[in-house]
């Protein structure tokens, strides 16, 4: 009997967890072994159980699911991850499937697709959902070619700040949550201002928000 197929689910929301978890485990042969609420913990969690396979959403707070996938895989590059969004447009598929993203899929599919798009990943194979591709064909066609959001300009670190900056959170508070030092922040801060130009931090701000990275008047998770 081969041994089942190791599943960590990563989401902010809760009730969006419990669900998959349900959904998820009524595939023969799957197990979840692990939930996180939010990009951080997913990274954490993905290097303590090793799971095969990830599904993660994007919009997660400290640090969102594009970059945490980036940081999983490279720590664990047998780990597969599937993202599971209502970020549709081409723009964010695009930088999932750079940050090492096996598969997309649109929030609200059908348990059918899901269960389809586990195996076609844990197989060796990429999937992205018929409804993914629409947009990201569309987005292909209007602009004729592919465009660089100014977020691909920045390194992962220097995302990582600036949407922990987005969020709030202080100079002390983002170097406490990635383990540096308070000067190394301020040297990512006056980086991140020189290289788009901004000069203050609620300009970062409407900058990420704009950007997707992150959402504004999101409701905290239950």
């Amino acid at each position: 009997m081969s041994a089942p197929l190791r599943v960590l689910l990563a989401d902010d929301h809760t009730l969006i967890v419990s669900a998959m978890r349900m959904i998820i485990e009524r595939i023969e042969g799957v197990v979840v072994v692990a939930e996180a609420y939010n990009g951080r913990d997913a990274v954490a969690l993905a290097r303590s159980h090793r799971p095969d396979l990830v599904v993660m959403d994007i919009s997660m707070k400290d640090l969102n699911g594009i970059e945490a996938t980036a940081q999983i895989i490279a720590d664990s590059p047998s780990t597969r991850v599937m993202i599971l969004s209502s970020h549709t447009d081409e723009g964010f598929v695009r930088r999932a499937i750079r940050a090492g993203a096996s598969g997309y899929l649109a929030k609200g599919c059908h348990p059918a697709e899901l269960a389809t798009a586990i195996r076609a990943i844990t197989e060796g194979n990429s999937y992205l959902s018929p409804s993914i591709s629409a947009h990201v064909m569309s987005g292909l066609r209007d602009t004729g070619e592919r465009k660089e959001s100014p977020l691909e300009a920045l390194t992962a670190r220097q995302r990582e700040v600036l949407q922990m900056i987005a969020e709030g959170k202080s100079t002390k508070e983002i170097a406490f949550a990635m383990g540096v030092s308070i000067k190394t922040i301020e040297t990512h801060r006056a980086a991140l201002m020189d290289r788009l130009g901004i000069h203050d931090v609620a300009g970062l701000a409407l900058f990420a928000a704009r950007h997707g990275l992150v959402e504004i008047d999101r409701p905290e998770p239950p």
